[in-house]
This record gives C-alpha cells, sequence and structure tokens, in this order.
C-alpha cells in the first residue's frame, strides 16, 4: 500500500515544518523548502500523509474513563482527571483543536501546490490521476478533520448563538489573518459537507482495486486509455486510503451529530438525513444481509490473522465488518496496558458495574426487568448477553486459560490489591487479544489494527435517526427499519431467538432507549460513548461503581464520582490560550 510509504519524507517534514509559520518563513538552511514540494512528488505527497498521521483514531484513546463506562487505576489518567474536576478551557484532554487546525492547514497548503507538482513525469496520464486522487483525498479529509473538531468544540456561545468552527478554506501565511470567528454550527456543517461534495467529484467510484478491462473504469475516466495507469492509482494497493464510500460513511455522522439533542431540537428532517446518509453505504452492502456475523469481535485473534497483507489480484480479503482501518502493525501494549497482573498487564482500563448492569440476559430482558429477565444478583453473570463475557473480564472468568479471581483471595487480580489491579472487580477483554505473551522472559506482540470506522456503528447511526424520523417500524426510502437493524444486531449477539423485549416495544421513546444502549454495548471502548452522552445531552454525572466479592456476598459500591456540570459541559470549550490570542473567537458558555 502507498499508505505508508514514505516515512522518512514525513520526518523531515515534521521536523522542517513543525509549525505554519515556518513552511513560510524557513531558517536560511531551508530556503529551498517551498520550491521542492512541488519538484519532488515524496516530498510534496507528505504534506497530505501528515494528514493521515493526525487522524484521531489511529490511536485508542479510551476515553471510556471520563465516562459511566469505565475508570482508571493511574491517578494521573487525563480522563480521570477530567472526569473527576479538572476539566477546564486550560486543561482540556478531549481537545482537538491543535491536532485538527494543523491537518487542514496542511491540507490547505497542499492544495495549492497539488496541481503543480510533476506526480509521474513518465506520463501525462498517470500526473492526471495522481493529481486527481490526491485533490480527492484532501478535500475528504479536511472534511473529517473538521467534524473532529465540530465534535470537539461546537455548543453555546457566550453570546447565545449554536457556534461551530473557525473555517479556513485558504492556507494562511504567516503574516495573514489567524484572528477569525466560529462560524455557527449550521455553516460548520455545510462546510464539511462542501468539502466531502468536492472531494466525491474527484473520487466518483466507493472503493480502490484493480481493473481488467477498460470497461470497468468509473464514469470520468474516460481519457484513461492503459489498464496499468488506472491500477497503479486508483488500484487495489491504494486500498485503506480514504475513498468514496468513506466519505459517504461520515456524511452519515455528521448528519448524527446535527440532529442529535444538544444541537438540533427535535428535527425529524434532520433525522431523516442522517438515516438516508448512512443507508447510502448500507444498500450498497445489501442492508440488513450485509450485517457480517461476526463484526462484533471484529478484534479477536482470528478475524485478525484471517486479512490479508497485501492486496491479491482486484480484491483484498478483508473484514467484512470494516469500513475504514489503520494498516496492521504488531505490537502488545494494548495488551500491557490492559490485561490483568498475573498475566504481566497493568489493568488499567476498569468497566465499570454501570457498563455491566447494561447487558441484558441472554433472554434480552434488562436485568432490571424482575418479572421477565430472571436475573439471579447472587450469580450475575449467569445466562447473560453473550457480549458481556467477550468484552468484560468479571470474577472467574478465563482469560489465556487462567481463571482471573477478583473477589477476596483472588491474589493480585482481586479488587484493590495492588496498584495494577481493578478498581472495579472488572478487567478489559474487548479490544485484547488473547494471543500476546507478556512473559518479560520472552514477549511477544501480534498483528494489531486500529478502526476508523465499522459497519456496526453505520447500522446503529441508520436505526438512531430511523427511529427518530419514522418510528421504531418507518422504513423512509429503504427496505429495513429501525427494529430490523437492532433485531439482527441482537440477534448477532446471540440473544435468544424470538426476540420477546424487542417485540414488546411499541413506541419511539422505548426504542430510542434500546437503541442507544445498543450503541452502548456494541460500541464500547471505541471512544463512543463520551460524545454520546454529550449529543444526547444526558446525564454526565451517573457515579462510576463496580462490586466487592467476598465469596458468596456480592455488594455494589461507588468507586468514582462524576464532577461535571449538566448545565453546559455537554458541550466542550474552546482552549483558553486560542481566547486569549484572538479577540474574534468566542467561548462556549461556562467556560
Amino acid at each position: 500500500m502507498r499508505q505508508y510509504k514514505i516515512y522518512f519524507i514525513l520526518l523531515i517534514l515534521l521536523i522542517q515544518f513543525s509549525s505554519c509559520e515556518s513552511l513560510l518563513e524557513p531558517e536560511n538552511e531551508n530556503l529551498t523548502t517551498e520550491k521542492r514540494l512541488t519538484q519532488d512528488p515524496a516530498f510534496g505527497e507528505g504534506l497530505l500523509m501528515t494528514a493521515y498521521i493526525k487522524l484521531p483514531t489511529n490511536t485508542l484513546s479510551f476515553n471510556d474513563v471520563a465516562t459511566d463506562d469505565a475508570v482508571s487505576n493511574d491517578k494521573t489518567n487525563s480522563y480521570l482527571r477530567m472526569a473527576t474536576g479538572q476539566w477546564s478551557a486550560l486543561y482540556n484532554p478531549v481537545s482537538e483543536w491543535t491536532r485538527c487546525n494543523a491537518a487542514i492547514m496542511y491540507l490547505n497548503k497542499f492544495l495549492t501546490i497539488v496541481d503543480s507538482v510533476q506526480w509521474k513525469w513518465s506520463s501525462d496520464t498517470k500526473n492526471k490521476l495522481y493529481a486527481r486522487i490526491y485533490k480527492g483525498e484532501a478535500y475528504a479529509l479536511k472534511g473529517v478533520f473538521e467534524y473532529y473538531l465540530l465534535q470537539a468544540t461546537a455548543g453555546k456561545g457566550k453570546n447565545g448563538e449554536l457556534l461551530g468552527i473557525p473555517i479556513y478554506n485558504n492556507f494562511v501565511e504567516t503574516d495573514g489573518n489567524f484572528n477569525v470567528s466560529r462560524a455557527t454550527f449550521q455553516v460548520s456543517v455545510d462546510q464539511i459537507y462542501a468539502d466531502f461534495d468536492e472531494a466525491l467529484t474527484y473520487l466518483t467510484m466507493d472503493d480502490y482495486g484493480d481493473i481488467s478491462s477498460l470497461s470497468q473504469l468509473p464514469a470520468g475516466f474516460e481519457y484513461v486509455t492503459q489498464i496499468s495507469d488506472y491500477n497503479e492509482v486508483f488500484g487495489a494497493k491504494t486500498i485503506h486510503r480514504i475513498s468514496g464510500k468513506i466519505i459517504k460513511a461520515f456524511k452519515a455522522r455528521v448528519a448524527l451529530l446535527a440532529a442529535s439533542p444538544a444541537f438540533s431540537v427535535d428535527n425529524t428532517a434532520l433525522w431523516a438525513i442522517a438515516a438516508d446518509d448512512a443507508a447510502v453505504v448500507l444498500d450498497k452492502i445489501g442492508g440488513i444481509a450485509g450485517l457480517d456475523p461476526s463484526g462484533h469481535i471484529f478484534y479477536t485473534n482470528k478475524k485478525i490473522d484471517a486479512i490479508k497483507l497485501k492486496p491479491t489480484g482486484t480484491t483484498q480479503l478483508d473484514q467484512k465488518e470494516i469500513v475504514w482501518r489503520k494498516a496492521i502493525s504488531i505490537y502488545y501494549s494494548r495488551e500491557s496496558a490492559n490485561f490483568p497482573p498475573s498475566l504481566y498487564g497493568n489493568g488499567r482500563v476498569n468497566p465499570t458495574q454501570n457498563l455491566v448492569d447494561a447487558f441484558p440476559m441472554a433472554n434480552g430482558y434488562p436485568i432490571t426487568d424482575n418479572t421477565n429477565s430472571n436475573y439471579d444478583p447472587t450469580n450475575p453473570y449467569a445466562n447473560r448477553d453473550p457480549r458481556l463475557a467477550l468484552y468484560i473480564v468479571y470474577n472467574n472468568s478465563t482469560l489465556k486459560n487462567t481463571i482471573i479471581k477478583t473477589g477476596v483471595g483472588g491474589g493480585i487480580n482481586a479488587k484493590d490489591s495492588i496498584s495494577t489491579s481493578t478498581r472495579t472487580g472488572y478487567y478489559l477483554r474487548k479490544l485484547m487479544r488473547d494471543d500476546v505473551n507478556l512473559d518479560p522472559i520472552s514477549p511477544a506482540g501480534k498483528n494489531h489494527y486500529e478502526t476508523h470506522m465499522r459497519y456496526t456503528e453505520l447500522f446503529l447511526i441508520y436505526a438512531e435517526a430511523a427511529n427518530e424520523a419514522w418510528g421504531p417500524d418507518g422504513k423512509g426510502t429503504h427496505a429495513y427499519s429501525a427494529r430490523d437493524v437492532i433485531g439482527a444486531i441482537r440477534k448477532r449477539a446471540g440473544i435468544t431467538q424470538p426476540d420477546a423485549y424487542l417485540a414488546s416495544i411499541t413506541t419511539e421513546a422505548d426504542m430510542e432507549k434500546l437503541i442507544r444502549n445498543e450503541r452502548r454495548l456494541e460500541l464500547c471502548f471505541e471512544g463512543f460513548r463520551f460524545w454520546d452522552l454529550r449529543r444526547w445531552n444526558a446525564d454526565l454525572t451517573e457515579t462510576a461503581k463496580g462490586i466487592d466479592i467476598n465469596n458468596a456476598n456480592m455488594n455494589i459500591v461507588n468507586v468514582e464520582l462524576r464532577a461535571y456540570d449538566n448545565l453546559y459541559m455537554h458541550y466542550g470549550p474552546v482552549p483558553e490560550t486560542e481566547i486569549v490570542k484572538f479577540d474574534q473567537l468566542i467561548q462556549n458558555e461556562g467556560w
């Protein structure tokens, strides 16, 4: 893949272009830098690749620690500090201001030089193709970073207006005007859509892949006369760079944010747009029939190891679940951070009792349903939704052929035993490979990858939006309803069929509650809960709970208070340093 072929060039870029200012006012020894951007294709592409490197989803944040889903045993954890009272405009671990604005500037700079670079001096056709794909990627990535910035920064300003982000459609020179006001929320959304739509004029195909005949060329590529020319640029080796399908999927994310309660007031039309945007991608895979039967365990050994690392022919074997992912790499740092201490891990992310209680019984009923669930508080993990055992290590679970005891008598794995023990009575299983060896004598990493987007997320976007727009059984112009989607996801999870609890739901409000819970379970520890609570205007202050186990005695206990203010903390702050520097920036209320 071309995605990561120029790390050396990027190193040069990151040294020489450490700020926008250094681009335009280089030191004397770098006077040829600007010229070299157009003369050296790899150097020019480095600007684009720098944006890829800045994608927030290149690493897992585990910002779940800032929610009711998890705590950390690392007392210096930034999300722990944030959740317990230190979140401010000066200390904001979830800020995307610097990263996203820097990426946008890199992309704007790239767009000024993309048509001036001789990408392939030996072929006019290839040169034209490279310019086309790079422009499409640049506009697409610009929209992606604008989305992440909007998600983190949008809110009601101190002027009473719903504000979004500062919009930069040009590279700002050193002596240019950085004192730019935030656009309104709606104008910001429109800008993101405009960048995505511009990208789609260049990336007209949904996916990259080799062709074997000129008749397979997408519309707009009539000037291509050699199959090899197209395949070199838009072929299989380009898979995992941003594509038309990914852009359309991101449109659904933007639309969901715009329709959500924190940014809209029960706007049926906006919910319908979000559902339609998700369906644009889902309909291409057959709707419900396209749901990956094992998509909820996309992180497991067999699922990852089945992926071919190099493209073959016209396709590349990948998981059916994946819309967009990062390249595969070998490491064991994730397991080292989160395995229980007896397995040489540091047990950092501890799922809460709150999350455990959100998993229903195997028959689909919530454990709070005393009539139908058959929940036994003295045997709390029996007959539960199978996803509980897949995602969370609880007392007497088996991990790496080792029984993990988190109650009294469990040794160093027991709750609060040592600094690396769980604080809640639970350890993280989801996203871990159980074949990673952390033994200090012979530690061994395994293949991992980070997921930028999964199809399950798109199904959940559709379900949430469709229910709000058309009710539990409405379908709009599509062939499936919110109930159909949630039914398929729960069936895949192993909920007993027929799903009596799902069938009992008749109102939009009850379906909303179920959809939000399914989203919580399916996407747990993937960085969604923090943002979901805020866009829903949900309670941020639910105390994180755990469980004390002493043989048959089980007591639910408070572990960590959440020191948020529901009056204004559904919206994050603009960095105070920016507010001080630029008088055109308006801070969000409360900060």
